[in-house]
């Protein structure tokens, strides 16, 4: 299964870069998000507070998954 990875602001920052694709077996947003934050340089995808979408739609982590579906991440929004 691929799956096509996006980040977007600080967390875009913190990576190093936009994109990228991952291969492997998973069934939800949270195993992506967890192969990703076991790499070097993408602890910041542990944070608590993180949020994602699936197919440009917000969604939970435990959004199920299906072959050459995009995944988002990003920080959440406060204002003042």
């Amino acid at each position: 299964m691929k799956i096509h990875v996006k980040f977007f602001a600080r967390y875009r920052e913190a990576v190093g870069m936009d994109a990228l694709s991952v291969d492997g077996q998973f069934t939800t947003v949270d195993d992506v998000r967890a192969l990703l934050a076991d790499r070097q340089g993408f602890d910041v995808l542990s944070e608590q507070t993180l949020m994602c979408a699936r197919n440009e739609e917000l969604c939970q982590l435990d959004e199920p998954l299906v072959d050459g579906d995009e995944v988002a991440f990003f920080p959440t929004v406060t204002g003042g």
